[in-house]
């Protein structure tokens, strides 16, 4: 079973939740997954955007009440 690390960026505006998942995979090993809630209005595409870039998969996106939640797992 991979590692899983959870975020909670809550109350973190853009560009910060994007940091926070950034300084997480340098720390973290190819295949863990990462399980970030934001409620930042541009987390959603910005989310994507990042995951293009890295190679990351996204697994999942998902509405926790005014938050969404994204499972991310590491290339």
């Amino acid at each position: 079973m991979p590692e899983r690390i959870e975020l909670n960026c809550r109350g973190m505006k853009c560009p910060r939740p994007i940091i926070e998942i950034a300084k997480a995979a340098r720390r973290s090993s190819s295949g863990t997954e990462l399980l970030v809630a934001s409620d930042d209005l541009a987390f959603e595409s910005d989310v994507k955007a990042w995951c293009e870039t890295t190679k990351a998969t996204l697994v999942a996106l998902e509405r926790d009440g005014a938050a969404v939640v994204a499972t991310i797992r590491l290339a």
